[in-house]
């Protein structure tokens, strides 16, 4: 199914696209679709999912439920995801009925930590110091073997936001840290002392082209995506560099669709590969108001087989997210000069995305 988009039958005005995953992010790709005439079918096994508001369908059913899925997957032309965390079955079983995109492939790779890092430095590209951890006295060693004052446990899977993490500082700790996990496969990686951090926001068409947006600098506080600007501290040099590893990684994925390379920029200037989302991504929402073509449109091009649209921005933009109990103030939020997006969701938690805002500035020669 997918070689058939692939080999160019894009889906039509008035087609439909399926995204599994119901969160903001499905929210902002189906008014996206919408803009572009498309229709779209979100299916979650959340009750209360977000994109439900804004969808034509919606199926609401657990991600293992064959029944429901084959339902959902004839009646879209192509499918999608909106996290990175679907069930890689889930997507295999989708992708025999509809054209999908990213393909479970790509996803079994980015869904690993230890996996991912080692498909990047397989391709040549740095990346922080890392030892995969499977037993407590693995961790104790892997401590040793990084030779860091500082490293950081993390579970090779389902981990976002900071879930998952564990800052330690000694063999002892690492072993402690390996408990908390209840024996979860892990990996050690060295804590990076990094400048600042900065992302790749790009597409990959069914036909092989690409697109880069300008790359953000990004601000993290209790490992949650605070704010992201355009431009950043990047050169040119970097820059360059930071897009043609995306290009690389999406070439040897053969990836479909929009993704991020999250980077580390180390205070001697070399960029590392944090992570790779196989999705839009927070770093990007700043892109709605900034560029004419933007990230969530940009995807649903993509994987409809569609023209990548131009990636160019024609302002500076300062995106910052609302975040649990700050979303009280969306009065406030709503009467300044900003891009206002409140995401529909009931419940306010702390560390629970509720919205952004984006400040544009006038388009500076950086």
């Amino acid at each position: 199914m997918t070689e058939a988009l692939k080999l160019g039958a894009p889906v039509a005005p008035g087609g439909t696209i399926g995204i599994l995953g119901g969160g903001q992010l499905g929210r902002m790709l189906s008014l996206a679709a919408a803009r572009l005439g498309l229709k779209t079918h979100i299916y979650s096994d959340e009750e209360d999912a977000p994109a439900f508001q804004v969808c034509s369908r919606s199926t609401q059913a657990s991600y293992g439920d064959k029944a429901a899925l084959e339902t959902f997957s004839r009646s879209c032309n192509a499918v999608t995801l909106e996290f990175e965390n679907i069930p890689e079955q889930t997507l295999e079983f989708v992708g025999h009925l509809a054209p999908a995109n990213p393909g479970a492939a790509a996803l079994s790779i980015t869904q690993d930590r230890y996996l991912e890092k080692a498909f990047v430095k397989n391709l040549g590209i740095p990346v922080p110091k890392h030892v995969p951890i499977g037993h407590e006295d693995a961790a104790r060693v892997a401590f040793e073997l990084l030779s860091c004052p500082r490293a950081v446990l993390k579970t090779r899977r389902f981990g976002y936001d900071g879930k998952g993490q564990i800052l330690v500082t000694s063999e002892s700790e690492a072993v402690d840290a390996f408990r908390k996990f209840a024996g979860a496969l892990a990996i050690l990686e060295e804590f990076v002392e990094f400048a600042y951090e900065a992302s790749v926001i790009a597409a990959r068409g069914t036909d092989g082209s690409f697109a880069a947006y300008d790359p953000p600098e990004n601000v993290h506080g209790d490992h949650i995506l605070r704010r992201s600007t355009v431009p950043g501290r990047l050169t040119k040099e970097q820059t360059s560099e930071a897009i043609a590893v995306a290009k690389k990684i999406a070439d040897e994925l053969d990836y479909v669709g929009v993704f991020a390379v999250e980077f580390f920029v180390a205070k001697d200037g070399r960029l590392l590969v944090n992570e790779i989302a196989p999705r839009v991504h927070n770093s990007g929402h700043w892109t709605i108001e900034a560029c004419v073509v933007n990230q969530f449109e940009q995807h649903v091009r993509a994987i409809a087989g569609w023209p990548l649209g131009d990636p160019s921005r024609h302002a500076d933009a300062v995106m910052e997210n609302i975040i649990g109990e700050e979303a009280r103030h969306w009065r406030e939020f709503a009467g300044k000069r900003v891009g206002l997006h409140l995401y529909g969701k009931q419940e306010m938690r702390p560390g629970r995305k509720m919205g952004h805002v984006t400040t544009l500035s006038p388009l500076s020669s950086r």
